[in-house]
Protein backbone atom coordinates (compact mmCIF):
# COMPACT_ATOMS: atom_id res chain seq x y z
CA UNK A 1 0.00 0.00 0.00
CA UNK A 2 1.04 3.64 -0.44
CA UNK A 3 3.47 5.12 0.84
CA UNK A 4 2.65 7.02 3.63
CA UNK A 5 4.69 10.07 5.29
CA UNK A 6 5.05 9.45 9.13
CA UNK A 7 2.58 11.90 11.36
CA UNK A 8 2.91 13.17 14.67
CA UNK A 9 1.30 10.14 15.76
CA UNK A 10 4.12 7.57 14.42
CA UNK A 11 5.44 5.06 17.06
CA UNK A 12 8.84 3.76 16.84
CA UNK A 13 9.13 -0.05 16.41
CA UNK A 14 10.88 -1.28 19.95
CA UNK A 15 14.81 -1.47 19.70
CA UNK A 16 14.53 -5.57 20.53
CA UNK A 17 11.80 -6.04 17.46
CA UNK A 18 14.33 -4.19 14.91
CA UNK A 19 17.66 -6.68 16.77
CA UNK A 20 15.16 -10.15 15.48
CA UNK A 21 15.46 -8.56 11.99
CA UNK A 22 11.96 -7.28 11.77
CA UNK A 23 13.21 -4.80 9.03
CA UNK A 24 14.44 -7.29 7.01
CA UNK A 25 13.06 -7.95 3.58
CA UNK A 26 13.45 -11.17 2.17
CA UNK A 27 12.41 -12.75 -0.92
CA UNK A 28 10.63 -15.89 1.36
CA UNK A 29 8.24 -12.95 2.78
CA UNK A 30 7.00 -12.33 -1.21
CA UNK A 31 7.02 -16.00 -1.87
CA UNK A 32 5.16 -17.26 0.64
CA UNK A 33 2.57 -13.81 0.69
CA UNK A 34 1.78 -15.33 -2.72
CA UNK A 35 -0.54 -17.31 -1.10
CA UNK A 36 -3.03 -14.29 -0.07
CA UNK A 37 -3.67 -13.50 -3.80
CA UNK A 38 -7.42 -15.01 -4.27
CA UNK A 39 -10.20 -14.84 -1.72
CA UNK A 40 -13.32 -14.08 -0.29
CA UNK A 41 -14.86 -13.47 2.93
CA UNK A 42 -17.31 -12.06 4.92
CA UNK A 43 -18.34 -12.83 8.94
CA UNK A 44 -19.76 -15.75 9.56
CA UNK A 45 -19.32 -16.36 12.69
CA UNK A 46 -15.92 -16.59 14.50
CA UNK A 47 -14.88 -18.42 17.60
CA UNK A 48 -13.42 -16.93 20.46
CA UNK A 49 -9.64 -17.63 21.56
CA UNK A 50 -10.99 -17.55 24.66
CA UNK A 51 -14.38 -16.41 26.70
CA UNK A 52 -15.56 -13.26 28.71
CA UNK A 53 -17.76 -10.08 27.85
CA UNK A 54 -15.51 -8.39 25.04
CA UNK A 55 -13.76 -5.48 26.64
CA UNK A 56 -12.95 -1.73 24.48
CA UNK A 57 -9.54 -0.31 24.73
CA UNK A 58 -5.62 -0.99 24.05
CA UNK A 59 -3.45 -1.41 21.36
CA UNK A 60 -3.22 -4.72 19.53
CA UNK A 61 0.20 -5.17 17.79
CA UNK A 62 0.34 -7.61 14.65
CA UNK A 63 3.47 -9.01 13.15
CA UNK A 64 3.57 -9.99 9.26
CA UNK A 65 6.08 -10.76 6.91
CA UNK A 66 5.90 -7.28 4.35
CA UNK A 67 7.37 -6.24 0.96
CA UNK A 68 10.07 -3.85 2.31
CA UNK A 69 10.31 0.09 1.01
CA UNK A 70 7.50 -0.76 -1.45
CA UNK A 71 5.31 -1.26 0.21
CA UNK A 72 1.87 1.33 -0.19
CA UNK A 73 -1.48 1.47 1.17
CA UNK A 74 -2.92 1.33 -1.98
CA UNK A 75 -5.71 -1.56 -1.92
CA UNK A 76 -5.61 -1.46 -5.44
CA UNK A 77 -1.75 -2.52 -5.49
CA UNK A 78 -1.44 -4.93 -2.88
CA UNK A 79 -0.33 -8.67 -3.05
CA UNK A 80 1.14 -9.76 0.39
CA UNK A 81 -0.48 -10.96 3.44
CA UNK A 82 0.45 -7.41 5.27
CA UNK A 83 -1.06 -5.59 2.53
CA UNK A 84 -4.44 -7.49 2.68
CA UNK A 85 -4.62 -7.41 6.38
CA UNK A 86 -3.75 -3.61 6.11
CA UNK A 87 -6.46 -3.01 3.13
CA UNK A 88 -9.28 -5.11 4.97
CA UNK A 89 -8.43 -2.32 8.37
CA UNK A 90 -9.18 0.40 6.34
CA UNK A 91 -11.28 0.00 3.49
CA UNK A 92 -14.41 -2.19 2.69
CA UNK A 93 -15.16 -4.32 -0.31
CA UNK A 94 -19.05 -4.98 -1.51
CA UNK A 95 -18.83 -8.42 -1.02
CA UNK A 96 -16.30 -11.29 1.06
CA UNK A 97 -16.63 -14.85 1.05
CA UNK A 98 -17.54 -16.53 4.52
CA UNK A 99 -15.63 -19.35 5.52
CA UNK A 100 -17.16 -21.81 2.65
CA UNK A 101 -16.15 -19.57 0.39
CA UNK A 102 -19.39 -18.40 -0.78
CA UNK A 103 -20.21 -14.22 -1.23
CA UNK A 104 -21.88 -12.45 1.44
CA UNK A 105 -22.92 -8.96 1.33
CA UNK A 106 -20.10 -6.10 3.01
CA UNK A 107 -21.27 -2.47 1.64
CA UNK A 108 -23.17 -4.06 -0.41
CA UNK A 109 -26.83 -4.61 1.24
CA UNK A 110 -28.21 -7.04 -1.37
CA UNK A 111 -27.78 -7.78 -5.31
CA UNK A 112 -30.52 -9.13 -7.59
CA UNK A 113 -29.96 -10.27 -11.71
CA UNK A 114 -32.04 -9.70 -14.62
CA UNK A 115 -33.60 -13.00 -15.85
CA UNK A 116 -30.65 -13.52 -18.09
CA UNK A 117 -27.65 -12.80 -15.57
CA UNK A 118 -26.03 -10.55 -17.52
CA UNK A 119 -26.88 -7.63 -15.48
CA UNK A 120 -27.12 -7.21 -11.81
CA UNK A 121 -28.24 -4.41 -9.74
CA UNK A 122 -26.21 -3.44 -6.44
CA UNK A 123 -28.10 -1.69 -3.68
CA UNK A 124 -25.42 -0.12 -1.20
CA UNK A 125 -26.39 0.35 2.85
CA UNK A 126 -25.68 3.44 4.46
CA UNK A 127 -21.75 3.54 5.13
CA UNK A 128 -19.17 6.90 4.84
CA UNK A 129 -15.82 7.23 4.30
CA UNK A 130 -13.67 8.63 6.95
CA UNK A 131 -13.96 11.76 5.86
CA UNK A 132 -17.68 11.65 6.62
CA UNK A 133 -18.89 11.50 3.09
CA UNK A 134 -21.35 8.74 2.59
CA UNK A 135 -20.43 5.72 -0.06
CA UNK A 136 -22.26 6.18 -3.26
CA UNK A 137 -22.61 4.23 -6.90
CA UNK A 138 -20.53 6.51 -7.86
CA UNK A 139 -17.10 5.81 -6.25
CA UNK A 140 -17.87 1.91 -6.60
CA UNK A 141 -17.83 2.70 -10.29
CA UNK A 142 -14.63 4.59 -10.16
CA UNK A 143 -12.76 2.55 -7.63
CA UNK A 144 -14.02 -0.48 -10.61
CA UNK A 145 -12.63 1.76 -13.87
CA UNK A 146 -9.62 2.61 -11.39
CA UNK A 147 -8.43 -0.89 -11.04
CA UNK A 148 -9.80 -2.11 -14.45
CA UNK A 149 -7.38 1.01 -16.11
CA UNK A 150 -5.07 -0.91 -19.00
CA UNK A 151 -2.08 1.12 -18.30
CA UNK A 152 -2.09 -0.49 -14.47
CA UNK A 153 -1.29 -3.88 -13.15
CA UNK A 154 -3.78 -3.89 -10.58
CA UNK A 155 -4.44 -7.34 -8.42
CA UNK A 156 -8.60 -7.14 -9.31
CA UNK A 157 -8.27 -6.52 -12.85
CA UNK A 158 -8.53 -9.98 -14.15
CA UNK A 159 -11.35 -10.59 -11.32
CA UNK A 160 -13.35 -8.13 -12.74
CA UNK A 161 -13.00 -8.79 -16.83
CA UNK A 162 -16.71 -9.60 -17.08
CA UNK A 163 -18.12 -5.86 -16.01
CA UNK A 164 -18.28 -4.05 -19.38
CA UNK A 165 -17.90 -0.99 -17.14
CA UNK A 166 -18.63 1.57 -19.84
CA UNK A 167 -21.77 0.75 -20.09
CA UNK A 168 -22.26 0.10 -15.98
CA UNK A 169 -24.05 2.95 -14.78
CA UNK A 170 -25.45 4.76 -11.28
CA UNK A 171 -29.02 4.26 -11.06
CA UNK A 172 -28.75 6.64 -8.02
CA UNK A 173 -26.80 7.16 -5.13
CA UNK A 174 -27.00 3.87 -3.43
CA UNK A 175 -27.75 1.98 -6.35
CA UNK A 176 -25.39 0.85 -9.49
CA UNK A 177 -26.42 -1.33 -12.27
CA UNK A 178 -23.69 -3.34 -13.43
CA UNK A 179 -24.05 -4.50 -16.97
CA UNK A 180 -21.87 -7.69 -17.93
CA UNK A 181 -20.30 -9.17 -21.30
CA UNK A 182 -22.22 -12.19 -20.93
CA UNK A 183 -24.70 -14.38 -18.05
CA UNK A 184 -22.66 -14.78 -14.91
CA UNK A 185 -24.78 -16.88 -12.16
CA UNK A 186 -21.34 -16.35 -9.70
CA UNK A 187 -21.27 -12.12 -10.41
CA UNK A 188 -21.52 -11.86 -6.57
CA UNK A 189 -17.89 -13.43 -6.47
CA UNK A 190 -16.53 -10.62 -8.37
CA UNK A 191 -17.37 -8.11 -6.05
CA UNK A 192 -15.59 -10.51 -3.12
CA UNK A 193 -12.25 -10.35 -5.64
CA UNK A 194 -9.34 -9.64 -3.73
CA UNK A 195 -8.16 -6.23 -3.85
CA UNK A 196 -11.58 -5.07 -4.97
CA UNK A 197 -11.99 -2.04 -2.28
CA UNK A 198 -14.03 0.64 -2.65
CA UNK A 199 -12.01 4.30 -2.31
CA UNK A 200 -14.10 7.66 -3.14
CA UNK A 201 -14.48 8.92 -6.31
CA UNK A 202 -11.42 10.90 -7.36
CA UNK A 203 -8.94 9.32 -5.41
CA UNK A 204 -5.25 9.32 -7.20
CA UNK A 205 -2.03 7.55 -6.19
CA UNK A 206 -0.98 10.84 -4.14
CA UNK A 207 -3.58 10.34 -1.79
CA UNK A 208 -2.51 7.00 -0.30
CA UNK A 209 -0.30 9.00 1.82
CA UNK A 210 -3.35 10.13 3.80
CA UNK A 211 -6.10 7.18 3.06
CA UNK A 212 -9.50 7.76 3.10
CA UNK A 213 -11.61 4.33 3.61
CA UNK A 214 -15.30 3.13 4.85
CA UNK A 215 -13.34 0.61 6.90
CA UNK A 216 -13.43 -0.50 10.55
CA UNK A 217 -9.69 1.83 11.63
CA UNK A 218 -8.51 5.14 10.26
CA UNK A 219 -5.21 6.01 9.54
CA UNK A 220 -2.75 7.37 11.76
CA UNK A 221 0.62 6.94 10.61
CA UNK A 222 2.69 4.52 8.32
CA UNK A 223 6.19 3.68 7.31
CA UNK A 224 6.22 1.37 4.29
CA UNK A 225 8.53 -2.17 5.84
CA UNK A 226 8.37 -0.83 9.14
CA UNK A 227 5.26 -0.02 10.92
CA UNK A 228 1.27 0.95 10.27
CA UNK A 229 -1.21 2.57 12.94
CA UNK A 230 -4.62 2.51 12.96
CA UNK A 231 -6.99 3.88 15.19
CA UNK A 232 -10.72 2.94 16.07
CA UNK A 233 -13.23 4.10 13.57
CA UNK A 234 -16.39 4.87 15.81
CA UNK A 235 -18.63 5.91 12.90
CA UNK A 236 -18.27 2.16 11.28
CA UNK A 237 -21.09 0.89 9.75
CA UNK A 238 -20.70 -2.66 11.60
CA UNK A 239 -20.36 -1.34 14.46
CA UNK A 240 -16.94 -0.24 16.48
CA UNK A 241 -13.84 -1.71 16.95
CA UNK A 242 -13.12 -2.79 20.46
CA UNK A 243 -9.81 -1.71 20.15
CA UNK A 244 -8.90 1.78 20.25
CA UNK A 245 -5.45 1.04 18.27
CA UNK A 246 -3.64 -1.37 15.95
CA UNK A 247 -0.33 -1.25 14.43
CA UNK A 248 1.01 -3.43 11.78
CA UNK A 249 4.88 -4.38 12.16
CA UNK A 250 6.84 -5.87 9.86
CA UNK A 251 8.95 -8.76 10.69
CA UNK A 252 9.74 -11.13 7.69
CA UNK A 253 11.75 -13.89 9.84
CA UNK A 254 8.88 -16.57 11.72
CA UNK A 255 11.91 -16.49 14.17
CA UNK A 256 11.10 -12.69 14.54
CA UNK A 257 7.56 -12.72 14.69
CA UNK A 258 7.28 -15.58 17.47
CA UNK A 259 10.36 -13.90 19.55
CA UNK A 260 8.89 -11.05 19.72
CA UNK A 261 5.42 -12.60 20.82
CA UNK A 262 6.74 -14.52 23.65
CA UNK A 263 8.76 -11.24 24.72
CA UNK A 264 5.51 -9.64 25.34
CA UNK A 265 6.03 -7.29 21.96
CA UNK A 266 3.71 -7.87 19.93
CA UNK A 267 0.23 -9.57 20.88
CA UNK A 268 -0.39 -11.57 17.26
CA UNK A 269 2.11 -13.27 15.40
CA UNK A 270 0.82 -14.40 11.43
CA UNK A 271 2.29 -17.30 9.61
CA UNK A 272 4.23 -20.17 11.83
CA UNK A 273 5.49 -23.09 11.20
CA UNK A 274 3.91 -26.27 12.19
CA UNK A 275 7.11 -26.87 14.36
CA UNK A 276 7.02 -23.62 16.39
CA UNK A 277 2.79 -24.67 16.69
CA UNK A 278 3.62 -28.02 18.22
CA UNK A 279 6.40 -26.58 20.55
CA UNK A 280 3.97 -24.17 21.99
CA UNK A 281 0.52 -25.50 21.38
CA UNK A 282 -1.36 -26.02 25.15
CA UNK A 283 2.05 -24.97 26.72
CA UNK A 284 -0.26 -21.72 28.51
CA UNK A 285 2.10 -19.26 27.21
CA UNK A 286 0.68 -17.98 23.90
CA UNK A 287 -2.58 -19.12 22.11
CA UNK A 288 -1.85 -21.28 18.60
CA UNK A 289 -4.85 -21.12 16.33
CA UNK A 290 -5.02 -23.24 13.41
CA UNK A 291 -7.19 -21.96 10.36
CA UNK A 292 -8.27 -24.98 8.61
CA UNK A 293 -8.09 -25.69 4.80
CA UNK A 294 -6.25 -22.53 3.90
CA UNK A 295 -3.79 -23.79 1.28
CA UNK A 296 -4.42 -26.83 -1.17
CA UNK A 297 -1.34 -28.60 -1.80
CA UNK A 298 -0.93 -30.75 -4.78
CA UNK A 299 1.31 -31.84 -7.92
CA UNK A 300 0.59 -30.37 -11.56
CA UNK A 301 0.42 -32.78 -14.35
CA UNK A 302 1.16 -31.04 -17.40
CA UNK A 303 -2.17 -32.84 -19.35
CA UNK A 304 -1.01 -31.83 -22.81
CA UNK A 305 2.55 -33.55 -22.70
CA UNK A 306 3.41 -37.26 -21.91
CA UNK A 307 3.65 -38.89 -20.46
CA UNK A 308 0.54 -37.26 -18.38
CA UNK A 309 -1.28 -36.83 -22.00
CA UNK A 310 -2.45 -40.52 -21.11
CA UNK A 311 -5.15 -40.27 -18.67
CA UNK A 312 -4.30 -43.72 -17.51
CA UNK A 313 -1.00 -42.46 -16.75
CA UNK A 314 -2.92 -39.68 -14.21
CA UNK A 315 -4.89 -41.63 -12.79
CA UNK A 316 -1.96 -44.14 -11.87
CA UNK A 317 -0.26 -40.87 -10.05
CA UNK A 318 -3.42 -40.17 -8.04
CA UNK A 319 -3.04 -43.72 -6.80
CA UNK A 320 0.37 -44.03 -6.43
CA UNK A 321 0.25 -41.09 -3.49
CA UNK A 322 0.08 -41.59 -0.05
CA UNK A 323 -1.73 -38.69 1.68
CA UNK A 324 -1.30 -39.13 4.68
CA UNK A 325 2.40 -39.56 4.18
CA UNK A 326 2.68 -36.55 2.53
CA UNK A 327 0.71 -34.42 5.13
CA UNK A 328 2.38 -36.24 8.46
CA UNK A 329 5.98 -35.71 6.51
CA UNK A 330 5.50 -32.16 4.43
CA UNK A 331 3.01 -30.69 6.22
CA UNK A 332 4.27 -31.83 9.66
CA UNK A 333 0.76 -33.05 10.09
CA UNK A 334 -0.54 -29.52 10.22
CA UNK A 335 -3.38 -30.35 7.60
CA UNK A 336 -5.58 -33.25 6.67
CA UNK A 337 -5.49 -35.67 3.16
CA UNK A 338 -6.95 -34.13 -0.05
CA UNK A 339 -9.13 -35.86 -2.47
CA UNK A 340 -7.81 -34.59 -6.22
CA UNK A 341 -10.10 -31.76 -5.80
CA UNK A 342 -9.47 -28.15 -4.82
CA UNK A 343 -12.15 -26.49 -2.24
CA UNK A 344 -12.68 -29.19 0.75
CA UNK A 345 -15.52 -28.00 2.94
CA UNK A 346 -16.48 -25.07 0.39
CA UNK A 347 -19.37 -24.48 -1.41
CA UNK A 348 -19.92 -26.67 -4.30
CA UNK A 349 -17.33 -29.32 -2.93
CA UNK A 350 -18.02 -32.48 -4.40
CA UNK A 351 -17.58 -34.35 -1.35
CA UNK A 352 -19.55 -37.09 -2.26
CA UNK A 353 -17.12 -38.76 -4.04
CA UNK A 354 -14.85 -42.17 -2.21
CA UNK A 355 -11.42 -41.14 -1.01
CA UNK A 356 -8.80 -42.20 -3.00
CA UNK A 357 -6.17 -43.97 -1.13
CA UNK A 358 -2.34 -45.59 -2.27
CA UNK A 359 -2.89 -48.36 -4.67
CA UNK A 360 0.14 -49.27 -6.02
CA UNK A 361 -1.27 -52.67 -7.81
CA UNK A 362 -3.40 -50.66 -9.69
CA UNK A 363 -0.98 -47.99 -10.45
CA UNK A 364 1.45 -50.27 -11.78
CA UNK A 365 -1.44 -52.00 -13.76
CA UNK A 366 -2.51 -48.92 -14.88
CA UNK A 367 1.47 -47.90 -16.05
CA UNK A 368 1.77 -51.30 -17.91
CA UNK A 369 -1.19 -50.89 -20.04
CA UNK A 370 -0.21 -47.22 -20.72
CA UNK A 371 3.42 -48.42 -22.07
CA UNK A 372 4.93 -46.57 -18.57
CA UNK A 373 6.21 -49.47 -17.13
CA UNK A 374 9.46 -48.14 -16.49
CA UNK A 375 9.00 -44.35 -16.54
CA UNK A 376 11.23 -41.65 -15.51
CA UNK A 377 9.81 -38.59 -14.91
CA UNK A 378 11.25 -34.89 -13.67
CA UNK A 379 9.37 -33.19 -10.83
CA UNK A 380 9.89 -29.71 -10.46
CA UNK A 381 9.85 -28.21 -6.94
CA UNK A 382 11.65 -25.07 -4.66
CA UNK A 383 12.02 -23.78 -1.66
CA UNK A 384 9.48 -20.91 -2.53
CA UNK A 385 6.63 -22.34 -0.21
CA UNK A 386 7.03 -24.27 2.95
CA UNK A 387 6.69 -28.15 2.36
CA UNK A 388 7.66 -28.40 -0.98
CA UNK A 389 10.51 -30.21 -1.10
CA UNK A 390 9.93 -32.61 1.39
CA UNK A 391 7.20 -33.23 -0.35
CA UNK A 392 8.89 -33.63 -3.73
CA UNK A 393 11.11 -36.20 -1.46
CA UNK A 394 8.19 -38.12 -0.26
CA UNK A 395 6.60 -38.69 -3.36
CA UNK A 396 9.91 -39.75 -5.32
CA UNK A 397 9.86 -42.78 -2.92
CA UNK A 398 6.42 -43.83 -3.12
CA UNK A 399 6.89 -43.43 -7.17
CA UNK A 400 9.78 -45.98 -6.89
CA UNK A 401 7.60 -48.17 -5.13
CA UNK A 402 5.18 -48.49 -8.37
CA UNK A 403 8.55 -48.56 -10.19
CA UNK A 404 8.45 -44.87 -11.26
CA UNK A 405 11.21 -43.04 -11.34
CA UNK A 406 11.41 -39.39 -10.02
CA UNK A 407 14.45 -37.20 -10.74
CA UNK A 408 13.76 -33.86 -8.51
CA UNK A 409 14.66 -30.75 -9.56
CA UNK A 410 14.71 -27.81 -7.55
CA UNK A 411 14.42 -24.12 -9.03
CA UNK A 412 14.61 -20.78 -8.19
CA UNK A 413 12.62 -19.37 -5.46
CA UNK A 414 12.57 -16.13 -7.41
CA UNK A 415 11.13 -17.28 -10.78
CA UNK A 416 9.55 -20.58 -9.80
CA UNK A 417 6.01 -19.83 -10.35
CA UNK A 418 6.59 -17.90 -13.91
CA UNK A 419 8.87 -21.06 -14.64
CA UNK A 420 5.97 -24.13 -13.88
CA UNK A 421 3.39 -22.47 -15.44
CA UNK A 422 4.50 -23.69 -19.32
CA UNK A 423 7.76 -25.42 -19.09
CA UNK A 424 8.15 -29.41 -17.20
CA UNK A 425 5.52 -32.05 -17.07
CA UNK A 426 5.18 -32.33 -13.13
CA UNK A 427 5.84 -30.03 -10.64
CA UNK A 428 4.58 -28.80 -6.71
CA UNK A 429 1.81 -26.70 -6.59
CA UNK A 430 -0.35 -25.04 -3.99
CA UNK A 431 -2.91 -22.44 -3.83
CA UNK A 432 -4.96 -20.13 -1.17
CA UNK A 433 -8.37 -20.15 -1.07
CA UNK A 434 -10.92 -19.15 -3.08
CA UNK A 435 -14.51 -20.29 -4.62
CA UNK A 436 -14.52 -23.03 -6.52
CA UNK A 437 -16.06 -21.23 -9.36
CA UNK A 438 -12.96 -18.86 -9.41
CA UNK A 439 -10.47 -21.80 -9.77
CA UNK A 440 -12.45 -23.15 -12.38
CA UNK A 441 -12.05 -20.14 -14.37
CA UNK A 442 -8.86 -18.83 -13.43
CA UNK A 443 -7.36 -21.74 -13.92
CA UNK A 444 -9.21 -24.75 -16.19
CA UNK A 445 -11.04 -23.17 -18.50
CA UNK A 446 -9.68 -23.08 -22.21
CA UNK A 447 -8.59 -19.99 -22.39
CA UNK A 448 -7.22 -19.51 -18.40
CA UNK A 449 -4.76 -17.37 -18.21
CA UNK A 450 -2.85 -19.54 -15.30
CA UNK A 451 -3.83 -23.15 -16.18
CA UNK A 452 -0.71 -24.85 -14.86
CA UNK A 453 -1.82 -28.51 -16.28
CA UNK A 454 -2.98 -27.29 -19.19
CA UNK A 455 -6.14 -28.71 -18.93
CA UNK A 456 -8.26 -27.51 -22.75
CA UNK A 457 -11.42 -29.26 -23.05
CA UNK A 458 -14.47 -27.51 -24.96
CA UNK A 459 -16.68 -29.82 -23.40
CA UNK A 460 -15.81 -29.17 -19.59
CA UNK A 461 -15.59 -24.98 -20.82
CA UNK A 462 -19.29 -25.57 -22.00
CA UNK A 463 -20.09 -27.07 -18.94
CA UNK A 464 -18.59 -23.81 -17.18
CA UNK A 465 -20.64 -21.55 -19.19
CA UNK A 466 -23.89 -23.45 -18.73
CA UNK A 467 -23.45 -23.34 -14.79
CA UNK A 468 -22.73 -19.78 -15.35
CA UNK A 469 -26.08 -19.18 -17.18
CA UNK A 470 -27.79 -21.11 -14.59
CA UNK A 471 -30.17 -19.70 -12.20
CA UNK A 472 -31.13 -22.01 -10.13
CA UNK A 473 -28.76 -22.86 -7.25
CA UNK A 474 -29.46 -26.32 -7.47
CA UNK A 475 -28.92 -27.29 -10.81
CA UNK A 476 -25.70 -24.88 -10.66
CA UNK A 477 -24.78 -27.34 -7.84
CA UNK A 478 -25.12 -30.28 -10.38
CA UNK A 479 -23.12 -28.97 -13.13
CA UNK A 480 -20.38 -28.19 -10.83
CA UNK A 481 -20.46 -31.60 -9.35
CA UNK A 482 -20.37 -32.98 -13.32
CA UNK A 483 -17.27 -30.79 -13.65
CA UNK A 484 -15.58 -31.70 -10.60
CA UNK A 485 -16.37 -35.64 -11.31
CA UNK A 486 -14.62 -35.18 -14.70
CA UNK A 487 -11.39 -33.85 -12.98
CA UNK A 488 -11.64 -36.53 -9.99
CA UNK A 489 -11.53 -38.79 -13.32
CA UNK A 490 -8.93 -37.68 -14.99
CA UNK A 491 -7.65 -33.85 -13.95
CA UNK A 492 -4.39 -32.78 -13.80
CA UNK A 493 -4.15 -31.67 -10.20
CA UNK A 494 -3.14 -34.61 -8.03
CA UNK A 495 -4.09 -32.94 -4.79
CA UNK A 496 -3.10 -34.51 -1.44
CA UNK A 497 -3.78 -32.26 1.41
CA UNK A 498 -4.83 -29.19 2.71
CA UNK A 499 -2.37 -27.29 4.56
CA UNK A 500 -3.68 -25.03 8.15
CA UNK A 501 -2.45 -21.62 8.42
CA UNK A 502 -0.78 -20.67 11.95
CA UNK A 503 -1.54 -17.84 13.73
CA UNK A 504 -0.12 -16.98 17.36
CA UNK A 505 -1.75 -15.00 19.92
CA UNK A 506 -0.94 -13.32 23.34
CA UNK A 507 -3.41 -15.05 26.03
CA UNK A 508 -4.67 -11.63 26.31
CA UNK A 509 -6.14 -11.79 22.80
CA UNK A 510 -10.15 -12.78 22.00
CA UNK A 511 -12.08 -12.79 18.89
CA UNK A 512 -9.83 -14.17 17.21
CA UNK A 513 -11.30 -16.37 14.35
CA UNK A 514 -10.71 -20.36 14.17
CA UNK A 515 -12.68 -21.52 11.33
CA UNK A 516 -11.74 -18.84 8.96
CA UNK A 517 -9.03 -19.86 6.36
CA UNK A 518 -6.89 -17.46 5.19
CA UNK A 519 -8.26 -15.04 2.83
CA UNK A 520 -11.62 -14.90 4.38
CA UNK A 521 -13.19 -11.78 5.82
CA UNK A 522 -13.45 -13.46 9.51
CA UNK A 523 -9.19 -13.77 9.14
CA UNK A 524 -7.03 -10.67 10.47
CA UNK A 525 -10.28 -9.48 11.10
CA UNK A 526 -9.10 -7.19 13.69
CA UNK A 527 -12.58 -5.32 14.79
CA UNK A 528 -13.67 -8.00 16.12
CA UNK A 529 -10.63 -8.49 18.51
CA UNK A 530 -10.55 -7.37 21.84
CA UNK A 531 -7.62 -7.49 24.28
CA UNK A 532 -8.22 -8.84 28.36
Amino acid sequence: MTELPPTERETAVPPGLRRRGFLAATAGATATAGLVLAGCGTGSGSSDTGGGTPRRGGRLRAAFAGGGASETLDPHLGNLFADAARAKALYDKLADCGTDMSARPRLAAKWEPNGTLDRWRITLRKAAFHNGKPVTAEDVLYSFRRIADPEKAYRAKASLEPIDLAASRAVSPDTVEFRLKRPTAEFPNVLAAFGAYIVPAGTTSADFARPVGSGPFRFVSFTPGRSCVVKRNDAYWDGAPHLDELEFVVANEESARVNALLGGQVEYAHELNPTTARAHEGKGQIEIVRLRNSAMQSFAMKTDRAPFDDRRVREAFFLIADRKELVDGALSGAGEIGNDLFGKGYEYYAADLPQRHQDLDRARHLLKQAGAEDLRITLDTSPVAAGFTEAAGIFRDQAAKAGVTVQVKSGSKDSYWSDILDSGTLCCYRSGAMPIESHFSQRLLSGSTTNATKWRHKDFDALYQQAQSTKDKKERAAVYGRMQRRLYTEGGFLVWGFADWIVGTSRRVHGVAHDAPANTLDWARFDTVWLA
